[in-house]
């Protein structure tokens, strides 16, 4: 096996390392390698459809964007979709096998080494650098046992690792010297650097703790990654609190947006696209929190709709929602918020949850029924004629749903699908109801269509007075051509800050 690996591994889940694969990918992409990400399991609640109709972690389509390449399943082999506090939908190879508690999980996982194994082989024969994550920390001493993503995956690889730790939370040296205390001396020796993630203030400051650190562990500090607000790439599987510690109330002259925290929010980097265009303000509410006067209100993906949906009511938000609309709070539900918007959701089949059946928000007529097989595809479509908002153009996209939704009455359909994977297909999706107020759909990444995007905020600044712009100027550069930017400049970050000329060398490669 020709294929050179570095794995980054963490102290803990959060230190950053994602953004560290995805600049590693950058960066051996900028210098002429053929390089992959890898991570053998990924629990989120954010994923992606393949072109084959395969399911996988976004983290790692995120990778795959800055290595220049299409994202494939293996990639990430095992993702596991969070149902409960104790259980996950589990998805092998794009695929969902069942439902599984903690325990039974842990006892099925064995039967994955070989799963990983070869999705990691199948990769190897493509690329020339793999850029491989880890999950959490490897020291986790009651799950050592049974890993397959951290220190085993590091041998299977056979590949040195880095080590990252997050100072922005304190208490880092202290992290990395438990961390490697708690390895075997084989797995202390694979840990060949440090990486310190997220500084804020003056690097000479921090000097003598980084000499201590490098004499205590015998491992050379390889860079002080700065902490940063203003390079947008896409969150793992968390809302970063960042966003919203600055917005406090409704700003004047700009569309202001909410989007309801679930308690199985999924896919919310639906919303990024939203988040990035200029006169916008978005935040987060979660349950709890008090809805302000947003423009428009969006009620997310679900893994459990129906718990959610429950959540929502029994937390007085359904009296909330319907206040807002009446008040001109244009709402929007993608996928398992599409679903909360009629009248009931049955699950006959527990699909999602214990319940068989829950009462919809009311604002759309039309029925719900989820069924045990999950509907993945890539998409095409467009948009079906209304007076609200109107192109001509193709629209993408991707549906990860488990369920049916039956609209009765004068409600109209929004889109027309297409094209689902290679097939063509000629399928009604989604609504557009009360004059435009209300709409839904189960097409994810619907915001990532600039034409489509961009007329939907017009209507937003029309119905508060706004100017409209014509988007001349934006136009010019599509959604994935600002992430090829994002991820230039983030590249550019980790350059100045990492020793990337002792990275080569831990490799065994040449720069080129």
């Amino acid at each position: 096996m020709m294929v050179k690996a570095i794995m980054i591994q963490g102290t803990g889940s959060s230190v950053g390392k994602s953004i560290i694969v995805t600049a590693l990918c950058r960066i051996f992409y900028q210098d002429g390698f053929r390089v992959a990400p890898f991570k053998a399991q990924n629990m989120a609640l954010n994923s992606f459809i393949t072109k084959d109709g395969k399911e996988m972690g976004r983290a790692q389509v995120v990778q795959a964007e800055a290595c220049g390449i299409e994202a494939t399943v293996d990639m990430n082999p095992i993702l596991m979709k969070p149902t409960s506090e104790v259980g996950s939908q589990i998805i092998v190879c794009g695929k969902p096998i069942g439902n599984m508690q903690a325990q039974e999980y842990r006892n099925y996982k064995s039967k994955l080494i070989s799963v990983v194994k070869d999705s990691f082989l199948k990769l190897a024969h493509h690329y020339e650098l793999i850029v491989i994550e880890g999950a959490g920390s490897p020291a986790e001493i009651n799950l050592k046992e049974d890993d397959i993503v951290n220190m085993r995956m590091a041998q299977i690889a056979d590949c040195p690792v880095l080590l990252v730790a997050d100072i922005d939370k304190g208490g880092a040296f202290a992290w990395v010297v438990g961390t490697l205390e708690l390895l075997t001396i084989k797995e202390r020796n694979r840990i060949r650097g440090i990486i310190i993630n997220k500084f804020r203030g003056d690097k000479e400051i921090l000097q003598p703790g980084l000499n201590y650190l490098e004499r205590k562990t015998k491992k050379p500090v390889l860079g002080i990654i700065p902490y940063f607000r203003d390079i947008q790439i896409e969150e793992e599987d968390s809302v970063n609190s960042e966003k919203n510690r600055y917005y406090t109330q409704p700003e004047l002259g700009k569309i202001n947006i909410e989007v309801l925290y679930l308690p199985h929010i999924s896919n919310f980097t639906d919303f990024d696209p939203l988040e990035r265009e200029e006169g916008i303000s978005l935040r987060y509410v979660k349950i709890g929190e008090r809805s302000s006067a947003p423009d428009l209100l969006i009620i997310p993906g679900s893994k459990n709709t129906l718990d959610d949906l429950y959540y929502l009511k029994k937390s007085g938000y359904q009296k909330e929602i319907s206040n807002r609309l009446k008040k001109g709070t244009v709402i929007v539900g993608i996928c398992g918020g599409w679903q909360m918007l009629g009248r009931e959701l049955y699950d006959p089949e527990h699909t999602e949850s214990s319940r068989e059946k829950i009462g919809g928000l009311g604002l759309i007529n039309g029925v719900t029924t989820l069924k045990s097989k999950k509907i993945t595809f890539q998409v095409r479509a467009h948009l079906l004629p209304n007076p609200f908002f109107n192109i001509q153009d193709e629209l993408v996209g991707y549906e990860i749903h488990t369920g049916e939704t039956i609209l009765s009455g004068d409600e109209k359909p929004l889109f027309k699908i297409t094209q689902r994977g290679s097939i063509q297909t000629d399928i009604n999706d989604g609504v557009v109801s009360k004059k435009g107020m209300v709409w839904g759909t189960y097409i994810h990444g619907i915001f990532d269509n600039s034409s489509f995007r961009r007329s939907f905020i017009n209507f937003l600044k029309s119905k508060k007075g706004l100017m409209i712009s014509n988007g001349v100027n934006q136009d010019r550069i599509s959604y994935q051509e600002q992430k090829d930017r994002e991820y230039d400049r983030l590249a550019c970050l980790i350059r100045d800050n990492l020793d990337m000329d002792k990275i080569y060398h831990i490799l065994g490669t040449e720069k080129r």
